[in-house]
């Protein structure tokens, strides 16, 4: 599967990656690095993540990712990242666009 990833979640990432900089960019750096392997996975194994618990259709589905949340929509020849979000944030269907 081919994995796309929405533009607000990569400005999300850059967000997340920018204010762990403040304080340590070499931490930063690995972060986002991570970040993306962990979703590369996702291309071979797109239902290696739990459906959302708030969300309920199955096609909606995330990974975790430290205090982070991936979220992302599997279709039938791609997987759509579509926010990164810290874990304690909800989300609802406004959120996914």
């Amino acid at each position: 599967m081919k994995l796309v990833w929405a533009p607000v979640a990569l400005n999300q990432a850059e967000e997340i990656a920018d204010f762990i900089a403040a304080d340590n960019p070499n931490a930063a750096e690995k972060w986002l690095s991570g970040l993306f392997v962990a979703t590369e996975r996702l291309a071979d194994y797109p239902e290696s993540g739990r459906p959302v618990p708030e969300i309920r259709r199955p096609e909606i589905r995330e990974i975790v990712y430290g205090e982070y949340r991936i979220i992302y929509r599997v279709r039938t020849a791609t997987v759509a990242l579509l926010t990164v979000r810290h874990g304690r944030r909800l989300l609802s269907e406004n959120d996914l666009g």
